[in-house]
C-alpha cells in the first residue's frame, strides 16, 4: 500500500509531505473501526518482543524516534502502527518558529534526509497539556526529548533544560537531553565535558528529589571521536544518568551519491548514510563500558537485519526516524517479526 502512495508524498516538498501524513492519520483514526484496523495490519503482540530497559517495560524494542512528533500531537496515531514506545520533541521551554523554510531535503539515491529544522516547537507547556489529555496510555511508554531555545546562551542552557523536565515529569515515562543536534547554533559545543556534566548533575538533584525518578538519558552525536565517546562512557557513569541514545544526526558528507545541490544543504544527515557509523558508535559505547548502561540505537534502520545489527552491537532498544519515512509503517512490524524470527 505505502509503495503505491510513497510516489505522491515523494513528490511534495518533506515538509508538508509530513504534516500531510500525520494530519490524514490523524483523520483516519477518528473514523470507527479505523484503530482497530492498523492494529490488526501493523502491530505484532508477543511477550518475547517485550523488553525491561532502564526500570521500564517496553511492550517491544522498536520505537519513534524524536523529531516525528514534536509537540505531542500524533501519540495514539503513530502507537497504532506499532511502535512500542513514543519519543516526542526536541521541546524548548519557549515556542520557537526553526529555521527558514526550506529545511528539509531528500537525499532519494542515498536513502537519507538533510534537515535544518532548528527545534521548531510549540514550547514545552503546549506538549505538557497535550499530554495531560492524552485518553488511554495503557502499556505506551513515552520519551520526552528537551533541549534550549536558539535564544538562551549556552551559559543559561542548564535553565531551559530543568524548565523542560519541570514541565514534562508528570507526563513522560524517561528523558533524553539533547545535546547533538547540529541545527541550533552552539548546541553541541554543550557535548563538552564540564559543560555536559553540569546540565545531567542538575537535572539528576531534582529528578532524585522527586518521590519517583524517572530514567534520564543523553543523545549523542555520531561524529564524536573516541576519546569524546570516552569521555561520555566517565560521564554517564559519574552522573549516573540511565543511559544513552546513539546517534542523533551526522554533519558528514562523504560518500553520498545525491546531487551536490542536495548534499551541500545546511544541516544533519540521517538515514542510510548513518547506518554503519551509529552501529560503530553503539558497538564503542557498549564495550567501552562493560555494558553496564543501556543504549538506544537510532541511525539507518530501514530493515529488519540493520536493527538488529544494532540489538547485537549492544543496543537494547532501537528507534526509527527516516526509515520509517522511505520504507512505511510495515517496518515496524517488519523488524518485530525478524526479531521473533
Amino acid at each position: 500500500m505505502y509503495k503505491l502512495v510513497k510516489p505522491l508524498f515523494f513528490s511534495m516538498n518533506p515538509e508538508l509531505a509530513h504534516h500531510q501524513v500525520t494530519g490524514g492519520l490523524s483523520k483516519f483514526t477518528k473514523v470507527w473501526g479505523a484503530k482497530s484496523l492498523l492494529k490488526s495490519i501493523y502491530t505484532v503482540e508477543d511477550k518475547r518482543l517485550e523488553r525491561e530497559v532502564f526500570g521500564l517495560k517496553f511492550k517491544n524494542p522498536v520505537g519513534l524516534a524524536a523529531g516525528f512528533d514534536k509537540n505531542a500531537e500524533y501519540i495514539e496515531e503513530m502507537a497504532g502502527l506499532g511502535f512500542g514506545f513514543i519519543e516526542i520533541g526536541t521541546v524548548t521551554p519557549r515556542p520557537q518558529p526553526g529555521n527558514d523554510k526550506p529545511r528539509m531535503f531528500r537525499l532519494v539515491a542515498d536513502e537519507a534526509l538533510i534537515n535544518r529544522m532548528g527545534f521548531n516547537n510549540q514550547g514545552a507547556d503546549v506538549a505538557a497539556g497535550r499530554l495531560q489529555k492524552l485518553a488511554d496510555r495503557k502499556d505506551l511508554i513515552i520519551g520526552g526529548n528537551i533541549g534550549k531555545n536558539k535564544v538562551t546562551p549556552n551559559e543559561d542552557a542548564v535553565n531551559d533544560y530543568v524548565y523542560c523536565f519541570n514541565a514534562l515529569f508528570a507526563y513522560v515515562d524517561y528523558f533524553v537531553v539533547n545535546v547533538s543536534s547540529p541545527n541550533t547554533p552552539g548546541l553541541r559545543d554543550l557535548q563538552e565535558k564540564e559543560p555536559l556534566k553540569h546540565i545531567l548533575n542538575t537535572l539528576q538533584q531534582l529528578n532524585v528529589e522527586k518521590p519517583a525518578p524517572k530514567p534520564i538519558l543523553l543523545k549523542i552525536a555520531p561524529d564524536l571521536t573516541n576519546s569524546q565517546l570516552d569521555d561520555i562512557v566517565e560521564i554517564v557513569t559519574e552522573t549516573k544518568i540511565a543511559g544513552v541514545i546513539a546517534t542523533n544526526t551526522t554533519i558528514a558528507r562523504e560518500g553520498l551519491q545525491s546531487p551536490a545541490s542536495v548534499v551541500n544543504e545546511m544541516g544533519g544527515v540521517s538515514g542510510r548514510p548513518l547506518t554503519k557509523r551509529s552501529t560503530e558508535v553503539i558497538r564503542y559505547l557498549a564495550e567501552k563500558s562493560n555494558h553496564t548502561f543501556p543504549i538506544i540505537g537510532v541511525g539507518g534502520i530501514h530493515s529488519a537485519e540493520d536493527a538488529i545489527e544494532k540489538l547485537e552491537a549492544g543496543a537494547s532498544l532501537v528507534q526509527l526516524y527516516t526509515g520509517f519515512i522511505y520504507e512505511g509503517p510495515a517496518l515496524v512490524s517488519k523488524i518485530c517479526k525478524g526479531l521473533l524470527r
